[in-house]
């Protein structure tokens, strides 16, 4: 579990890096997710990419997400899943955890990041799909 600290620096990276994402939609996911330009995304840049959606898709700011507001990222049954309280909703800690499982699954050769060919196959546009 993250702690309150952490979580704060997620989401104020989030409201500064949220228009910078938001600009890279129709460019290349891995321009958009690789801010040290190594050419590769590693846990900690996919989860700052995670917390700032997760900021624009919470309007309400009640610090969950529903399944509308998820806006097709995950399935009911993924939702289901992923909810360990079952309250229907994911908090931020939540939802980054989907990204880390997501992010180990596209990543078998387990060196810690994702390249561009890694980000193409089947697990790797599901993680593309909760960051953007």
């Amino acid at each position: 579990m993250m702690s309150r600290r952490s979580i704060a620096v997620m989401l104020a990276f989030a409201v500064m890096a949220g228009p910078a994402l938001a600009a890279g939609r129709g460019g290349d996911a891995l321009k958009m997710l690789d801010p040290d330009n190594d050419g590769t995304v590693d846990l900690m840049e996919a989860k700052r990419a995670a917390a700032a959606l997760f900021a624009k898709l919470d309007p309400d700011r009640d610090g969950t997400l529903d399944i509308r507001e998820l806006r097709g990222r995950l399935t009911a049954k993924e939702l289901k899943m992923a909810d360990p309280d079952k309250d229907g909703t994911l908090t931020l800690d939540e939802y980054l955890a989907v990204v880390e499982a997501r992010f180990k699954a596209a990543n078998p050769d387990n060196d810690g990041t994702l390249d561009a060919k890694e980000l193409k196959t089947r697990a790797g546009q599901a993680l593309l799909r909760l960051l953007r």
